[in-house]
Formats: C-alpha cells, structure tokens, sequence
C-alpha cells in the first residue's frame, strides 16, 4: 500500500513560530473556556491550564480549563480565531 499523508513525528517536537506573520490573542474577558480553540488547533500549541479564580455559573465545577497559547509551537494559521464562537481571539500581526 501506498504511503498516507500522516505526519509520523508530532508538530510538538519542532518549534514552528518562525513561520508565523500573526498571532492569535485571547480576550478572557470574552471568553467562556469552552475549549472549541484548543480542539481545533492543528499544532497543539494551546494549552488547558487550571484557572482556579473562574467558577461555573452551576457551581458543579471548581474551576474552569483557560487556554493558554505557547507561541513556541503556534504557526499563526488563525483557525483558533476562525472557530471561537465567542470571538475572543483575534489574530495581531507579528511585530518584528
């Protein structure tokens, strides 16, 4: 059989930021860590941090999961921002 187009070594293991022309900046203000970012992110360079200062609004939860960029890994591919239903990513070009 042929061979499929599967990445055999994961986008973690090399530092992919010198591609990126803009980078995805999240409002916490805005958003309501329901981690639709953090599924769709091709590179995994988002990251589900504990946030132990949010609760729930139904209090079953202690605390809420935030997203968290490493923009050691972000290629700035703007899908986070395109897939937030809240709009709290924007996309801000690279400084130089």
């Amino acid at each position: 059989m042929p061979m499929l187009p599967i990445a055999y070594e994961p986008s973690i293991s090399k530092v992919m930021s010198s591609w990126r022309t803009s980078k995805p900046i999240i409002d916490y203000s805005k958003c309501t860590r329901c981690s639709i970012c953090w599924k769709f992110c091709p590179d995994v360079a988002i990251n589900l941090v504990t946030d132990t200062s949010l609760t729930a609004p139904n209090e079953r939860f202690k605390a809420l999961e935030a997203p968290v960029i490493d923009y050691n890994y972000c290629k700035g591919c703007g899908i986070c921002a395109e897939e937030c239903p809240f709009d709290a990513i924007t996309m801000e070009r690279e400084e130089e």
